[in-house]
């Protein structure tokens, strides 16, 4: 169910333009502070992971660690996506909540 959410989320984010993937694109946007959150599939490369994570942290911005590579793709209509960088504050914290079970976050 929350899967279902998240991934409806993330193809309205992406049909508004609001979403980045890809390795390369989400470390340039990192980097000029346009993501207001990372998502990272859970069969990503270990690698790719301890890097974005070290990178989120650095830049103050939350990552998560939801869905596979498949199912990342699928909910964006793209193939072989491991990383997405949500661009837009109000989708960030739409999906932060759901992960978070309904919480309100700040």
């Amino acid at each position: 169910m929350i899967d279902k959410k998240i991934c409806g989320l993330l193809g309205l984010a992406r049909r508004a333009g609001k979403l980045i993937f890809g390795t390369e694109a989400c470390k340039q946007e990192l980097e000029s502070k346009k993501v207001k959150l990372i998502i990272i599939a859970t069969d990503a490369a270990e690698r790719t992971k301890m890097n974005f994570k070290n990178i989120c942290k650095e830049k103050d911005v939350p990552i998560f660690e939801i869905l596979n590579i498949d199912e990342l793709s699928k909910a964006i209509g793209q193939s072989n996506k491991a990383i997405i960088g949500i661009k837009d504050i109000n989708f960030s914290k739409e999906i932060i909540k759901i992960i978070n079970g309904g919480e309100a976050i700040g």
